[in-house]
């Protein structure tokens, strides 16, 4: 019988991973990882090590959530050690819960390895706390993509009227609604709101706006995008530093 670790990689910086999950990477006689993880971690992988992609893309074909289920069961069952390598935490939006309950289920062996979500993480390294003794103590993960059966009005309302800062995975493409929705429900029009796309990566860009004005201000920005709502959001225009910081380095780079 082989062991499953699921890993979280965390949000798109490398550095980032925690030291348990590079050892899980080492280690591994196959690697099934998703999407959004860094290409970058790949290189800590044996040479011996398989790797398979498993990732979902948006609008286009990709391998079912039961297909990567069953896999994880078969190759255990042949004896490996895998490790499935997910984005930002496999707890946390990264059906990490729906694998471990099947790997239960069959009676194999599985770890649990955390890792940074981006819920966290992208507003840090856009500048900007989810907690602040001043602003916020409060903070709720939520996504924008929920379950048909739900009552989309009575989930925003709860939230409108509830945490002072929301983390919203997954809503860029419904942004205009979770706009609508928001303000429709109580919440101010004036809240800041920020989107941070491919957040702690060197593709990392940041829109800032409030509720009235944000739609228009982000049409620029595609998944993967974080946005956060909340009075946090104006802690950016004092504490921004990886923007600003990786625009100085890559202009020493270029200059030397």
């Amino acid at each position: 019988m082989g062991k499953v670790f699921l890993v979280g990689a965390g949000p798109g910086d490398p550095d980032l991973i925690t030291v348990k999950g590079k050892k899980a990477i080492e280690t591994a006689d196959i690697i099934l990882y998703d999407r959004l993880v860094n290409p970058e971690l790949l290189d800590y992988a044996s040479i011996t090590a398989k790797l398979i992609y498993c990732g979902k893309n948006p609008n286009h074909k990709s391998v079912s959530q039961v297909d990567t289920n069953q896999l994880l069961v078969d190759l255990a069952l042949e004896g490996h050690t895998i490790t499935r390598l997910k984005g930002g935490d496999p707890f946390v939006y990264g059906r990490g819960g729906e694998e471990a309950e099947v790997l239960a289920t069959n009676d194999i062996s599985f770890e649990i390895v955390p890792g940074i979500t981006a819920g966290i993480a992208a507003p840090a390294y856009a500048g900007i706390p989810v907690t602040h003794r001043d602003y916020s103590s409060s903070v709720a993960f939520v996504t924008g993509v929920i379950n048909k059966e739900i009552d989309k009005d009575e989930y925003w309302r709860h939230l409108a009227l509830g945490p002072e800062t929301l983390c919203i995975y997954m809503g860029v493409k419904k942004l205009p609604e979770i706009v609508e929705l928001l303000t429709k429900n109580g919440r101010n029009k004036n809240t800041p709101v920020a989107l941070v796309h491919m957040g702690t990566s060197k593709l990392q860009k940041t829109v800032v706006g409030t509720l009235e004005t944000i739609v228009h201000g982000a049409k620029e920005i595609e998944n993967p995008a974080m946005i956060i709502v909340g009075e946090v959001v104006k802690l950016r225009n004092r504490i921004s530093w990886f923007e600003e910081t990786y625009k100085n380095e890559l202009l020493t780079q270029l200059t030397s």
